[in-house]
């Protein structure tokens, strides 16, 4: 019986290229081939750290055959390792459909760990790491963007986002529009890198920051944002409520108002209908 290969995913460093492990270099010699998302950017990575392993281009818009072919590779005991230009790979880089294939065909898959962009802000953000979500890279359009942040108003569980230079500022703003410019927001910018930096503070102090030193709006960033609090998420939701008894107002009674909105938005009933007789209910 044909022994398959085994594809390697390994981290490579996404600033300084000491973060490179041992293990990961181990497993670059000694692979048959390396497949990188970008093997210009690769390469140079290799040369440092003296690996002469083949190299073979693969991203995110290779095509199926591509897929197939490195999968094909392993079937026939060839050891690949699967690299993208900065961190992860499949964290926001290529590879998914590729582990996906190999797992389908019961092809070992194994991870060497090191340097992610994501848990190295987590770590020194200061701000809840118990529970998060990634959410990668936002929208580039306004409109979309502002709609999708919209979706996690909510959202109790610390947020992370990757965003790009030329983006920062006009991100920056649209989460502070949708989050409120006091919600509490960490910014790590070009991780490891020469020129790092990091902010934390609430949305309006970050803006400030980032606008009045252009040298803080290049490079890569990772945005921890706080999730939400109980206090703000039960007004938000008592808000919410409210908005829905004021659109059925006149249309059915109060109290089958109240309880409609609150089956929608799950606050709470005496609460909502105590606030609709308020004068003040309305108000912000």
């Amino acid at each position: 019986m044909e022994q398959f290969g085994t594809l390697y995913i390994v981290a490579t460093p996404i600033g300084n290229l000491e973060d490179i492990s041992s293990r990961a270099i181990n497993v670059l010699a000694s692979v048959d081939i390396i497949a990188a998302e970008d093997t210009r950017h690769s390469k140079k990575l290799l040369q440092s750290i003296q690996v002469q392993t083949q190299l073979v281009s693969y991203h995110d818009f290779s095509s199926p055959d591509a897929t197939a072919k490195i999968v094909s590779k392993l079937e026939k005991g060839d050891s690949i390792a699967l690299i993208s230009d900065a961190g992860t790979p499949l964290i926001s880089d290529p590879g998914y459909k590729l582990v996906k294939s190999a797992r389908e065909k019961n092809i070992s898959v194994v991870p060497i760990p090191g340097a992610s962009a994501v848990t190295a802000a987590l770590s020194v953000a200061g701000i809840p790491t118990d529970r998060f979500i990634f959410e990668g890279f936002l929208p580039n359009k306004t409109v979309a963007r502002t709609k999708y942040l919209q979706e996690l108003v909510l959202e109790t569980r610390t947020l992370v986002f990757y965003e790009s230079p030329h983006r920062i500022v006009e991100c920056l703003a649209d989460i502070a529009k949708a989050f409120g410019t006091e919600r509490e927001i960490f910014v790590a910018r070009e991780i490891s890198k020469k020129f790092e930096s990091h902010f934390l503070g609430s949305l309006a102090q970050v803006l400030e920051w980032i606008e009045a030193d252009p040298v803080q709006q290049k490079g890569e960033f990772v945005l921890v944002l706080a999730g939400c609090g109980a206090d703000e998420l039960r007004n938000k939701i008592e808000r919410q409520a409210l908005d829905i008894v004021e659109l059925l107002r006149g249309k059915i009674p109060m109290k089958q108002a109240v309880t409609v909105a609150c089956e929608i938005t799950g606050a709470r009933k005496n609460t909502i209908y105590d606030l609709t007789l308020k004068p003040t209910a309305q108000e912000d």
